[in-house]
């Protein structure tokens, strides 16, 4: 573990050492880049640095409907509505499904966000297949992540395609996806909305591709309405308007990062000679691995990547290389020359 002073960049500074960064989640770099903030100051100053009423409070500023409806079209939803966490709006679509119509199955591999009272998750596809196809009684709700960071979901889903999603509620936390992949960054939704579930929804974080501490949940007007007219979203404090207007502000500045993103993604497929070291999915820039002579390796050569025990002291040691639209070309090349020099052993 390693204590830093600010935000960390592309690179960082440990103990009067700068290393290249290859980890976070900080996919486009948002966070540090100059226009970025530069919008963020301005909305501050108009928006204030905190909302702290509630949404459905008689005062109302418009920002809220306004970026809801920007992101439902970016997304491809018919509504969206914002939260001040993606994990606070996890929990508010787990919360509305903790009822007794309701039958919740978690894929293996999801989020904490998605959890009420540490619900068991299935160790395999296969058993999750058997169980939800054996329920009969009450309507199945079907919780998983997009990016599973094992490589099982994102992009092709197939293990869906073996359930009888007709019948089945569909929420995915898509905080890993939505921003970077997809088209003009709008994740997963419309890809399973063409799997024709009896209901879709999809919840986020918006820190790590838009780069703004706030959450969302996408799906139907009906759906979004529902939640909107809950306890729990009236009693939560929303995201602030500042951190939504900025999102909306920066569209050409984010459209610009995903293309450097992409760019930065096929210079590193493409100079890396050994793939086998890695579980990844194709349009996304985390390289998973489970090695630590390799994060070791890494960082004797001056390289710095994700690699700690998530969300638990407990659970399984979680290593990967995220790449970011910050990074240079001549970083890229560095990382990629360090891990062609890495010496596997046959």
């Amino acid at each position: 573990m390693f204590t830093i002073d600010e935000f960390p960049d592309r690179t960082i500074a440990i103990d009067g050492k700068e290393y290249l960064y290859f980890g976070g989640t900080s996919y486009l770099g948002l966070q540090t880049d100059a226009e970025f903030q530069s919008l963020f100051i301005n909305n501050i100053k108009k928006y204030g640095t905190a909302y702290s009423a509630s949404r459905k409070s008689n005062i109302r500023i418009s920002i809220f409907d306004e970026v809801d409806a920007y992101l439902a079209k970016i997304i491809g939803s018919e509504a969206c509505v914002t939260m001040s966490s993606g994990y606070l709006a996890g929990q508010l679509v787990c919360t509305y499904f903790s009822q007794p119509d309701y039958q919740l199955f978690y894929a293996p591999h999801t989020h904490s966000a998605l959890f009420k009272n540490q619900q068991e998750l299935f160790a395999s596809w296969t058993e999750l297949e058997n169980a939800i196809k054996q329920n009969s009684n009450k309507t199945v709700i079907l919780f998983l992540d997009s990016i599973d960071f094992h490589g099982d979901n994102f992009p092709d889903y197939n293990f869906l395609k073996n359930l009888p999603l007709k019948d089945i509620i569909l929420v995915v936390d898509d905080s890993h996806g939505i921003g970077i992949t997809g088209e003009n960054g709008g994740g997963s939704f419309k890809l399973l909305q063409s799997l024709a579930t009896k209901e879709l929804l999809v919840s986020c974080s918006l820190g790590k591709g838009f780069g703004i501490q706030a959450g969302a949940i996408f799906g139907s007007n009906n759906m979004i309405n529902a939640l909107k007219n809950t306890q729990f979203f009236g009693g939560a404090s929303p995201a602030t308007p500042a951190s939504l207007a900025t999102l909306k502000d920066a569209s050409s500045l984010i459209a610009t990062k995903r293309k450097q993103l992409a760019e930065n993604m096929d210079l590193f497929l493409k100079n890396i000679s050994n793939r086998s070291l890695f579980v990844y999915a194709e349009g996304h820039p985390t390289f998973i691995f489970q090695n630590e002579i390799l994060a070791n390796y890494l960082q004797e050569n001056g390289i710095i990547v994700t690699n700690f025990r998530y969300p638990t002291e407990n659970d399984s040691l979680m290593s990967r290389i995220v790449l970011s639209a910050s990074h240079t070309n001549e970083d890229i090349s560095r990382l990629c020359n360090i891990l062609n020099s890495f010496p596997i052993k046959s």
